[in-house]
């Protein structure tokens, strides 16, 4: 199987290559595959990542600020009227202007192409007047500016034909060509306004066997694999040339809980499942240490993760928390009035470790009567999203992308959101992060996160397993200037180069 995923991903550029051996070329590894690249919808943000595609303002992970980018400068003293002043010496790969038009254009197709989109920007009027606009929010939204960091938002040509399989944007690598779920061939955007790439081209290629990802650079047909194998890493490090950066990221693995599932409706019982997750064993066994266990969906080192203790863990905590909710042990199996405990957990592979997780929790469970069925799927947002005949799930999220806490609020809590898998809708905390929205001071909105995140801590809306580390392995002796980020959104750059 790893020889013909291997040869999936590999193969033509290859081949291209070798006809030219002077080009100057990187191909990259990533770990999730994509059937579209319309960067307003698409949830893996290949096309951002692969250096198509841009946002008005990105992410500076030294300060944890927002950082001007195709946006010069901005101003909305109130929190609901803004003016963004864009740069006048950006095109688009198709050599058109990027002016406040196509800008305002490019914004009002990704509000109408995403109900996420929507509720994150709560934009009401868009005004576009040469190289500036003027939004007005449908409410004051003083982190309004920092949401224009999501991917989704980023700024395409709206007119070209084919934005789903061909995006034009303002990145330095222009796509040459795209194959769905297998990879991107890109060339270098010679009129790029932060300066030409180096590079001649990028193979932005997709595999989702992380075994197959560390045999494909052991044997040099790929150059940087993102995410490899985390039992491949001793044996990487000590072939010559191969370097392993690994690094803490705005990410969290959390067991998922489906609140309109009768029996997790009992916070004993999500109390249980808490229990039953032995962390510090899943970060040594499956993570093997790259990683540090969760009490929160924050790492710690932010300044607005609360501080808790780990709490309680073992197969006698979970017992006890199930005998309150009124379950006991008979002829092996957890049941209350004659009936079973049983759970449907749903993981996908394209992060190797999950799968993994799910297993271990199933193991555990079993210990105490309960039956843990797990499902594979492949899309996690889109099942989640669209069926509810599951009860909990692996999922992995980035809670502080824009290193603020709000956007994971918003998206996982609030009822409005999009990544509210569990079907949260509690008025209390609700409240808390509509707060949260409205407050300008960095110090009063750490407040308020810390309040929501102790409401989801208490009320166990949702169980946070580990924040993995990112792991990136690459030739060093080719590859020059790559940056293993903490966002995970900005990989194929303008800087990166070959030696």
């Amino acid at each position: 199987m790893s020889i013909c995923l291997l040869s999936a991903c590999t193969g033509s550029s290859e081949g291209s290559n070798e006809e030219n051996p002077s080009e100057k070329h990187i191909h990259f590894l990533y770990n999730f595959a994509t059937n579209s690249l319309d960067p307003h919808v698409d949830s893996s943000y290949v096309p951002l990542r692969a250096g198509i595609t841009e946002t008005l303002v990105r992410l500076d992970e030294e300060s944890l600020s927002v950082a001007p980018w195709l946006a010069e400068s901005w101003e909305g003293k109130d929190g609901q009227h803004w003016t963004i002043k864009l740069r006048e010496d950006v095109t688009f790969q198709n050599g058109k202007k990027m002016d406040a038009e196509a800008v305002k254009a490019s914004l009002e197709r990704a509000l109408q192409e995403s109900v996420a989109i929507r509720n994150a920007l709560k934009i009401d009027k868009i005004e576009a007047e040469g190289y500036t606009l003027h939004i007005s929010t449908k409410e004051p939204f003083p982190e309004f500016i920092s949401e224009l960091v999501n991917p989704n938002v980023s700024i395409i040509d709206v007119t070209e034909p084919d934005i789903v399989n061909k995006p034009v944007g303002t990145g330095p690598f222009v796509l040459k060509s795209f194959s769905p779920g297998s990879k991107l061939e890109l060339d270098r955007y010679d009129d790029y306004w932060d300066g030409a790439s180096n590079l001649d081209s990028v193979t932005f290629s997709f595999n989702e066997d992380a075994n197959a990802r560390s045999l494909a650079l052991k044997s040099g047909q790929v150059d940087i694999v993102y995410r490899p194998e985390v039992e491949s890493l001793e044996s990487l490090e000590t072939l010559d040339g191969l370097k392993v950066e690994s690094t803490a990221t705005f990410r969290v693995h959390q067991m998922t809980m489906n609140m309109e599932r009768s029996s997790l409706q009992d916070i004993n019982v999500r109390r249980a499942i808490d229990a039953l997750i032995n962390r510090q064993k899943i970060v040594d066994n499956i993570l093997l240490g790259y990683g540090e266990a969760a009490v929160s969906p924050f790492l710690p080192s932010l300044p607005f993760a609360p501080s808790y203790e780990l709490s309680e863990t073992g197969a006698d905590i979970a017992k006890k928390y199930l005998e309150e909710a009124g379950y006991s042990l008979k002829n092996g199996k957890m049941q209350k009035d004659g009936e079973p405990l049983k759970f449907t957990l749903l993981t996908y592979s394209a992060r190797a470790d999950l799968p993994l997780i799910a297993q271990v929790f199933q193991s555990d469970a079993k210990q105490i009567g309960i039956d843990v069925e797990i499902r594979q799927i492949d899309i996690p947002e889109e099942y989640m999203a669209s069926n509810r005949d599951w009860d909990l799930a692996t999922y992995s999220n980035l809670t502080a992308p824009r290193g603020d806490a709000g956007y994971y609020l918003n998206a996982t809590y609030h009822p409005t959101g999009a990544l509210n898998f569990s079907g949260a809708h509690e008025p209390e905390l609700t409240t808390i992060i509509d707060k949260l929205n409205q407050t300008v001071g960095q110090e009063e909105r750490a407040v308020l996160a810390e309040q929501a995140a102790d409401y989801v801590h208490a009320n166990v809306i949702n169980s946070f397993v580990l924040h993995p580390s990112t792991i990136v392995a690459y030739n060093e002796n080719k590859v020059e200037n790559w940056v293993t980020t903490r966002s995970e959104y900005y990989m194929i750059t303008n800087l990166l180069d070959v030696k």
